[in-house]
């Protein structure tokens, strides 16, 4: 492998690459240090960490020692954690640092299994006592594959060979909006067939530059190590969030996965730049908007109906000048050459992406879910169509049940949940067909578009149906204050909604309006505040057929985030987390009516 991987240690400012005989090297090294801790095939070996190039070392040298990788997201907490580690079985646990030391520690009277802790960054002086476990570091366990590889040159080359298809490869548990997450059971064929899929798709070329930061502990991080070595391309690694957009102008990448939320943020940093500058700047932006949103959904229509891409000479005309005026800046932002920006783990606001395919960014919306590996249906740069997650993978199949559930089979679909064998029977059908618990339909040319989650769409007290994250995902394209949106309804007379605000951009604006030096709970519980966000739930009102209108909504006092558990890792809303939190502020907005 002579193709380069450029990565970054996190807390390193330059970038530094590293060749695919390098990474051989360095992944012979990892796998059999642990074949020479007595690590056998199947074994267990967890990673907590956050997104760097040490996860995917760890990662592989597991896999190509037998061994099967257990993620754990490096923001969970210790409890959840111990629940992994021993729901798993693991006997090995790749640390990132203390403070990922320290949760096994904790729990090790939980963990008989766990006897080693591999940790990626040197341990301290301030060290947890790590009684009853093996400690040492990732430079100390290579050297100790180095040494065994020295007596035993083809141990490695054997362990590969005796792999087989159906062998586990990954334990990932679903973070969950519910109760204890799952372990899904996924082979090494899962992962094999998810890199030939994403090369054979187009998604991924041999000649991009991915910028990697996604979280390696999610499906979605995962899939895409699976493409980048099937195809070989350039990969840049580093996964602090907060390094995104200097990163951006850096790497200059062709292609980019994020979560929704990103280009959410993205867009409403844009529009609260425009509006602080004011004046004509604002009203050029919003005008550029607009045109951006016409001009997508004009070519896209056309393309279905006819096609081919085509527009009015007078939108063509207004388009050619809103991308010198503004689009060019916003393609420059995410470094000039951006082929396509894969979009996953929730829905996208099809508003935000009709604007950034309008601004020459084009957002390829897809889906998947841990329990298929990832990928399954992925839009084409060459034709992506807004508002739908495009087609499947070259050899996913896609039906919809009777009830508008979407039906997945293909080798990607995981083997079944770890130790579970009931619950797996619920969702997986003996001749292979996964029941994903998403509501969608399949339109002209088999693109797929989600309609809900099948357990999040409610039924009023008046008996109509309300897709929530459809009406949540309005009001974020409408609304450049939202952070996050909960819409309320289920038995009730009317909808409701709890809304968090977006720091970066409503702190500015109180600032111009009197607030300056107050908190973020003092200005959302102003009653300027409660005012603008009420001229935009009116907006949102305005495209809602009456059943689904918000009649009340509240401001939270911070906005909903992973440390008090009501976000998942991968940024889902986990809706009875917050509803029960905020029950009080519910019971509010439904006080006076029956049902209080």
């Amino acid at each position: 492998m002579d193709e380069q991987a450029a990565d970054s240690a996190p807390g390193a400012e330059q970038w530094r690459s590293l060749t695919w005989a390098q990474a051989n090297e360095r992944i012979r090294a990892v796998a059999a240090g642990l074949m020479a801790l007595g690590i056998r095939p199947e074994d267990r070996v967890a990673i907590a960490s956050a997104t760097r190039i040490e996860w995917i070392l760890a990662d592989l040298g597991n896999m190509c020692a037998g061994a099967a990788t257990t993620t754990v997201y490096p923001s969970t907490n210790s409890d959840e954690t111990a629940f992994i580690l021993a729901n798993s079985g693991s006997r090995a646990l790749f640390a990132e640092n203390q403070s990922q030391l320290r949760k096994a520690v904790e729990q090790k009277a939980e963990l008989p299994a766990l006897e080693y802790v591999i940790l990626f960054d040197a341990p301290g002086g301030d060290a947890p006592e790590a009684d009853g476990l093996t400690v040492l570091t990732l430079a100390e366990l290579e050297r100790r594959g180095a040494e065994h590889l020295a007596e035993n040159p083809d141990a490695v080359d054997k362990a590969i060979d005796s792999l087989d298809k159906e062998q586990l490869a990954t334990l990932i548990y679903t973070s969950g909006t519910t109760g204890r997450p799952k372990g899904v059971r996924l082979v090494h064929d899962c992962w094999s067939y998810e890199g030939v899929a994403q090369e054979e798709s187009g998604l991924l070329r041999s000649d991009d530059v991915q910028f990697m930061w996604l979280p390696l502990s999610h499906v979605f991080g995962k899939t895409l190590i699976s493409g980048q070595i099937a195809t070989g391309h350039v990969m840049a690694v580093d996964g602090r969030v907060d390094r995104i957009i200097h990163n951006l102008p850096v790497i200059r990448p062709t292609l980019m996965a994020s979560a929704p939320r990103i280009f959410e943020k993205v867009y409403n940093g844009i529009a609260g730049k425009a509006r602080a500058e004011g004046g004509a700047k604002y009203k050029i932006f919003m005008w550029a908007a607009k045109v951006a949103r016409d001009y997508a959904q004009t070519i896209q229509a056309n393309k279905v109906a006819h096609g081919h891409e085509s527009a009015p000479l007078g939108l063509r005309l207004q388009h050619a000048l809103a991308d010198k005026l503004v689009y060019t800046k916003i393609r420059a932002a995410f470094g000039g050459r951006l082929r396509g920006a894969v979009s996953g783990s929730a829905a996208l606001a099809p508003e935000i992406g009709y604007f950034f395919k309008g601004a020459g960014v084009p957002v390829l919306e897809g889906y998947g879910l841990t329990e298929t590996s990832a990928g399954s249906t992925v839009n084409r740069a060459e034709d992506f169509r807004v508002g739908t997650v495009g087609i499947p993978l070259p050899g996913t199949e896609v039906r919809i049940a009777e009830d508008g559930e979407i039906l997945l089979r293909g080798p990607g679909i995981m083997r079944g949940y770890h130790e579970m064998p009931e619950q797996t029977a619920e969702v997986l059908e003996p001749d292979g067909w996964f029941h994903t618990g998403d509501i969608g339909e399949l339109g002209a040319g088999g693109y797929l578009r989600i309609t809900d989650r099948k357990k999040d769409m409610f039924k009023t007290s008046g008996g109509k149906y309300v897709a929530p994250s459809e009406v949540e995902g309005k009001f974020k394209a409408i609304c450049p204050f939202v952070s996050n949106i909960l819409v309320i309804g289920n038995g009730r007379n009317y909808c409701t909604a709890l809304i968090g605000l977006d720091e970066t951009v409503i702190m500015p604006w109180a600032a111009e309006h009197g607030m300056a030096g107050k908190s973020y709970a003092e200005v959302v519980a102003d009653p300027s505040t409660v005012e603008l966000i009420d001229g935009f739930v009116k907006r949102l009102n305005g495209e809602l057929q009456r059943w689904q209108t918000i009649k009340k909504f509240t401001l939270l006092p911070r906005d909903l985030d992973i440390e008090h558990g009501e976000l998942t890792p991968s940024l889902k809303i986990k809706r009875p987390v917050v509803e029960q939190t905020y029950a009080d502020r519910v019971s509010e907005m439904y006080a006076g009516t029956n049902e209080a």
